[in-house]
């Protein structure tokens, strides 16, 4: 039997291999964060990257090794609630490049092992605020992350104003539009990964997964499309005429080459804060 740090250090080196990390503070993390911690008592109810259109199955027995593979683990299967897939969520950590002493916001937070990931990325000298708007999921999130003195939770949507600004911002949910407030707390460089997605199955929404990079031009972000996702919807911040919008613009381009975003002058605080794509993006 495989002890389960040589079960984790392997399961991380596999993620690096199969993600392409760049990032080693994201292999090192993966490899110390234990998984088992974040989800409810096995066995779980799990589904992997190629079977999506599958019903899921559930593990043999509650043995912890099971939940170290490219899968996504179900925290509540009865409303389709997944601790996503570790590839896909490490190659969005792995984008944001994170570096100790670093300020986050993880929004979308479940019960709190990606966040604990990127804790562990930016180290006791950095921050972190997560937050979901499951008042139930934060509370676990919070209990789950209590040793991470650097990790703040809350229960919320995300949508007010921050006092505070951020190095990265992690969007694990799905949305229309990326709301003014978060990109107004983007420091001067900072990264933004966020998935733009259509609702198809509600409530999962597939789309592109995109990197936003503030400039020194406080009008312009650097945009680039990291994945296509299928990924659990926001609650409460997604736009109706926006869904619709996004839905006719991925199925002429499901692919979009967005090169940067670029703010309205003419209307700074509505949720269709860009030019272009759906109203939105800029496809310059």
């Amino acid at each position: 039997m495989i002890d389960l740090s040589v079960r984790r250090r392997l399961y991380a080196e596999e993620i690096q291999a199969t993600s392409n990390l760049r990032t080693s503070a994201v292999v090192e993390a993966l490899a110390a964060v234990p998984r088992e911690r974040f989800l409810p008592p096995g066995p779980w109810t799990i589904r992997g990257e190629a079977d999506f259109q599958q019903p899921p199955r559930t593990t043999p027995d509650a043995d912890p090794r099971h939940v170290y593979h490219n899968l996504a683990i179900a925290i509540d299967p009865g409303r389709q609630l997944f601790n996503g897939a570790p590839g896909l969520l490490a190659m969005a950590i792995d984008v944001l490049a994170l570096e100790a002493g670093q300020r986050v916001l993880h929004v979308g937070c479940g019960t709190g092992y990606y966040t604990a990931v990127m804790a562990r990325c930016v180290g006791a000298s950095g921050h972190v605020v997560a937050i979901d708007a499951d008042e139930a999921l934060a509370a676990r999130a919070k209990a789950n992350l209590v040793s991470m003195p650097w990790v703040a939770v809350r229960h919320g949507d995300a949508s007010g104003p921050f006092d505070e600004t951020f190095d990265a911002i992690l969007i694990n949910a799905g949305m229309t539009h990326p709301l003014p407030v978060w990109l107004d707390a983007l420091e001067a460089g900072g990264r933004m990964v966020i998935p733009l997605t259509v609702l198809t199955a509600p409530p999962i929404g597939k789309g592109p997964m995109f990197l936003f990079t503030r400039t020194a031009d406080p009008a312009r972000l650097d945009a680039r499309t990291v994945s296509f996702v299928a990924i659990y919807s926001a609650i409460g911040v997604r736009d109706d005429a926006l869904n619709a919008k996004l839905g006719d613009a991925l199925r002429t381009n499901p692919f979009p080459a967005v090169r940067h975003l670029r703010r309205d002058p003419h209307d700074p605080g509505a949720s269709c804060w860009f030019h272009g794509f759906t109203s939105c993006l800029s496809l310059e």
